[in-house]
């Protein structure tokens, strides 16, 4: 990925104007969600119609059912409620006033937010409309009132925690900043694993949900227009955020 567009927060920490910020969120978040909206929907009738709803798929669910152990079971407990949405909510909610505090850049730290809200958005109303059934193999945790497809504990796990690893470059310590970005680039996996493993979703709902909460990260870190042509990046970039 581009350096300029990592650190693009780095490179202008100048203070936009709220009424400027909330327009580059309707034209650079909102619009583009819609869109992303309209494939998500289009793909899910896809697969609910002319596809079969993907029937081959029934044999990963019940291969994964067929080999649960006490031990993955617990494992994987714990993987699928770093998803649940309570978890995102708190864990967003907690690291926005943190970097908030830390920045004072409100337009910075408000960016987990959106992301998680433009997932959201886009999971809700996707959900209703495509209603498809989750995989016909014991559930080992509660169905929540959404179809199976995408899934939104996917989707706001990749949000949330692909964020959190661009914001990551900011930390100075090499050693320390390749550990929590690898850390938050691992979990949205082990969320999808967990789901696929309990029997809560099909292979197809955990990737489009993957494809949903990295497209509206994307978004949400690039709502705000930044001055970042013909400037350094990287190590520079970091540097200044130390004066």
């Amino acid at each position: 990925m581009n350096h300029t567009f990592i650190h693009r927060y780095e490179i202008d920490r100048s203070r936009p104007p709220v009424g400027s910020a909330l327009r580059d969120m309707a034209l650079r978040v909102l619009a583009p969600a819609i869109v992303l909206f309209g494939i998500i929907v289009g793909l899910g009738f896809l697969i609910v119609g002319p596809l079969g709803d993907l029937k081959s798929e029934n044999s990963i669910s019940k291969a994964l059912a067929d080999g649960r152990t006490a031990t993955w079971n617990s494992i994987t407990a714990v993987w699928s409620h770093i998803g649940n949405t309570e978890i995102i909510i708190g864990v967003c909610v907690i690291m926005v006033a943190l970097v908030w505090w830390r920045t004072k850049e409100w337009w910075y730290a408000v960016v987990p937010a959106l992301a998680i809200a433009a997932q959201a958005s886009v999971f809700v109303a996707a959900t209703t409309i495509t209603g498809r059934d989750r995989p016909t193999v014991p559930h080992l945790d509660p169905a929540p009132p959404t179809s199976s497809y995408p899934s939104g504990h996917m989707g706001a796990a990749t949000a949330l925690y692909l964020t959190f690893a661009m914001m990551a470059q900011r930390i100075e310590q090499t050693w320390l900043r390749r550990l929590v970005t690898s850390i938050c680039i691992l979990v949205p996996f082990l969320v999808g694993y967990a789901r696929l493993y309990r029997g809560m979703h099909h292979l197809s709902d955990v990737l489009v949900g993957a494809v949903n909460g990295a497209v509206c990260m994307l978004l949400a870190w690039n709502y705000l227009r930044r001055k970042t042509s013909g400037t350094t990046v990287g190590s520079q970039a970091r540097e200044a955020v130390r004066h």
